[in-house]
């Protein structure tokens, strides 16, 4: 503020006084002037208003920015718990299919053990079943034999012993147990 008083006082000091009230139409010697004045007097009696009103501006944009900054900061936290909340939802459905997977899994292992341990049951019982059949079929086929072998030994037997008519009737009554044998097989 000096500043500018110093230099008017000095532009007055070196121009010389003129005689009469008139208007100056130098536009270099006026304007300097002019402008000093101004700027002197705005900056003596606005300078309060303008700073004032600029700190306050500045104050209500502060207090509105910080407002502002509380209320995303509180949406922020809100939008954090709700996804806090939704990840323990997650979390909980995870385990609960992690669990219920696993159960399902061992369900079904023991599932396919039983069904398994139920086939080899039925095939060692058909091998079973098999084995007894062949082993039937293998006694009366040796049966068979040692009894036509015995039959063939006692007819040659009779032959050579018996005469034609007894050897007739043995024929006749050998012919009858085997029909009656063969019945008894079938």
């Amino acid at each position: 503020m000096k500043n500018v008083t110093d230099s008017f006082v000095y532009l007055v000091g070196h121009w010389p006084f003129a005689g009469s009230f008139g208007f100056n139409t130098d536009i270099l010697a006026t304007n300097p002037i002019n402008l000093s004045i101004v700027l002197g007097v705005l900056i003596f009696f606005g300078k309060g208003v303008c700073v004032n009103d600029l700190l306050d501006n500045r104050k209500q944009r502060i207090l509105n920015t910080i407002r502002n900054s509380e209320e995303l900061r509180k949406k922020t936290i809100e939008q954090l718990e709700r996804a806090r909340d939704r990840l323990r939802k997650v979390e909980i459905e995870t385990d609960e299919y992690r669990i219920n997977g696993y159960s399902e899994i061992e369900r079904e292992k023991a599932n396919l053990i039983n069904a398994t341990y139920e086939s080899l049951e039925r095939l060692e019982n058909y091998k079973n079943e098999t084995l007894h059949f062949e082993q039937q079929r293998a006694i009366n086929k040796v049966r068979q034999r040692v009894f036509q072998e015995a039959l063939q030994g006692a007819l040659g037997t009779l032959n050579s012993c018996l005469n034609s008519d007894l050897h007739f009737r043995t024929i006749s009554a050998n012919i009858a147990i085997l029909g009656a044998m063969e019945e008894i097989t079938d």
